[in-house]
């Protein structure tokens, strides 16, 4: 599929999307650590990113009426503070694929150190708010970005 948004920043490594980003002063609070919400953000980012990377336009199917995806399901864990200036990657793997959602598990990482990790289940829903079944050609780009354990 081609996609109707600009290009992904991120990138596809094997069963990996990673999402390079850095901190900025409007990401932390009075002290200059990354406010708890915005690592949601950095992770909503790193998603959407993943889905252009696979080939999925978003856009296009919502725009016809087939519906979109909405977070059904988060538990994360927050590790250590991300800083102003800090580089981070968010690190995405698929975890489960089911016809009508997603399981992601996310990591926000500065190097090797985990900041914070999530684990997210997104569902398909119609237009209405109903879930529905995920266009075919969506499983197909998410099957062969299925984690599998070694």
């Amino acid at each position: 599929m081609t996609s109707s948004v600009q290009a992904p920043v991120g990138r596809l490594d094997g069963c990996e999307h990673r999402f390079a980003l850095q901190v900025y002063f409007e990401d932390t609070d009075l002290t200059g650590v990354v406010y708890h919400a915005n690592y949601l953000r950095y992770m909503e980012r790193a998603r959407s990113d993943m889905l252009e990377c696979a080939g999925i336009d978003q856009r296009a199917v919502f725009e016809a009426g087939g519906g979109a995806y909405a977070v059904a399901g988060l538990d994360i864990r927050y590790r250590a503070p991300a800083k102003l200036g800090d580089r981070l990657v968010v690190v995405s793997r698929v975890t489960r694929l089911r016809a009508a959602a997603v399981d992601i598990q996310q990591r926000v990482m500065r190097n090797e150190t985990i900041l914070a990790e999530a684990s997210v289940a997104v569902a398909f829903v119609a237009p209405g708010g109903r879930p529905r079944r995920q266009p075919a050609e969506w499983l197909a780009a998410f099957e062969p970005l299925v984690w599998k354990e070694k």
